[in-house]
């Protein structure tokens, strides 16, 4: 866990980017230019997503399954984790269960993102704003909802916050640049085994 002191304080527009030295995409917020002239950048702490609110804006993923069916969720979890181990920055997904009688349901698989679900009575929206107000004093923290006054309400704790398209168009331009550069290196060993010969 980052320690406060480790992160610079200063405010501004957040912007995604890749690193193209490493040909991977990382997660910065690319902060205000400062009286000195000088812009800072600091990592995100953690990723806050509504894990049915951006199932439902997300018709793509799981195509053809209810919203609320495992077979979604599951899909979900699976490109949520694979764009965790692209960006290094955590992940946690929250499932709305107030709807649900009985005790919860285990989770469908092991996965290196963590998922949460809420309690009977309770929102997944409760859950997130005490997980953003908790991950605010660690750094910056993004909440991914279509929810617009979550996003007000997050927003006043320290979080910044994305809508689930913006989302979802950041996750597939991060996967099509690691498949670019995936290709790319590919035809490079292939010409240099070519080569040998």
């Amino acid at each position: 866990m980052p320690r406060m002191r480790d992160l610079p304080l200063c405010l501004g527009w957040a912007i995604m980017r890749s690193e193209p030295s490493v040909g991977v995409p990382v997660v910065f917020r690319i902060l205000s230019v400062d009286r000195l002239g000088y812009g800072c950048r600091v990592a995100l702490v953690r990723i806050l997503i509504d894990g049915y609110s951006l199932l439902h804006q997300w018709p793509e993923l799981a195509a053809g399954q209810p919203r609320h069916s495992v077979q979604a969720r599951e899909a979900l979890i699976q490109i949520l984790t694979h764009y965790q181990d692209l960006t290094g920055v955590p992940v946690t997904v929250f499932f709305d269960a107030r709807y649900r009688r009985g005790p919860a349901a285990p989770p469908e698989t092991q996965s290196a993102i963590e998922v949460l679900y809420s309690r009977p009575g309770q929102t997944a929206d409760a859950l997130i704003e005490r997980a953003a107000a908790r991950f605010a004093a660690w750094g910056e923290v993004l909440v991914v909802t279509e929810d617009r006054a979550e996003r007000e309400t997050v927003q006043a704790l320290g979080a910044w916050t994305w809508s689930c398209r913006e989302f979802i168009q950041q996750v597939q331009s991060t996967l099509r640049e690691q498949r670019s550069e995936l290709d790319r290196r590919n035809r490079q060993d292939h010409l240099r085994f070519r080569n040998r010969r």
